[in-house]
């Protein structure tokens, strides 16, 4: 008798280990389809900056640095593999971008100019798919790393090797600019 029910015990542990591992693994793919997803917005971002930065150099020639600097977070944004390298490298793309755009602002007939103009509807359509993207990750690392702090989960989690995901920020550039908002004042 004692032996059936030291045998039933495990079957039971047993059973939970494997509920508790698959919906981890679940949760973890998860998070791994929410960073693939803001991965195709970034690439697809990066794909509208070749064509941009031909019609700009046309009006904006001795604009190179700033030109320079969108060419570089391009290329940046291309090679990330990580979530964390691609934060970084979506920091560095948002912070040339912004100043990519302001550009046309000294530049009346390049505002007028109906390929830049397309350039910022499909831009301002991507970062708002981007900005999607990233909400969706956080929350899909959000419930994967409480579901491995939980019980009963929390014994099985270590053990099966998951580890706690970070979550996609703005990056140290964009916080100190997100901090030092803009006075106005009337």
């Amino acid at each position: 008798m004692t032996t059936l029910i030291v045998i039933g015990v495990l079957v039971v542990i047993a059973i939970i280990g494997v509920v508790v591992y698959n919906r981890l693994v679940s949760l973890r793919q998860g998070t791994a389809q929410a960073f693939a997803d803001i991965d195709v917005q970034l690439k697809q971002r990066a794909d509208l900056i070749p064509n941009a930065l031909k019609t700009v150099q046309g009006y904006a020639a001795h604009e190179k640095e700033v030109l320079q600097a969108v060419t570089e977070a391009r290329a940046k944004a291309m090679a990330a593999s990580t979530p964390e390298d691609a934060a970084r490298a979506d920091s560095l793309m948002s912070a040339a971008l912004g100043r990519f755009v302001a550009i046309a602002e000294s530049y009346p007939e390049l505002k007028a100019n109906e390929n830049f103009a397309a350039f910022q509807a499909e831009l301002s359509d991507v970062e708002n798919k981007i900005a999607a993207a990233r909400r969706f990750l956080n929350l899909a690392v959000s419930e994967y790393n409480a579901s491995i702090e939980q019980f009963p989960a929390v014994l099985f989690a270590k053990a099966f090797g998951f580890k706690p995901s970070t979550f996609y920020t703005v990056g140290e550039e964009k916080r100190a600019e997100l901090d030092n908002a803009p006075q106005v004042s009337f």
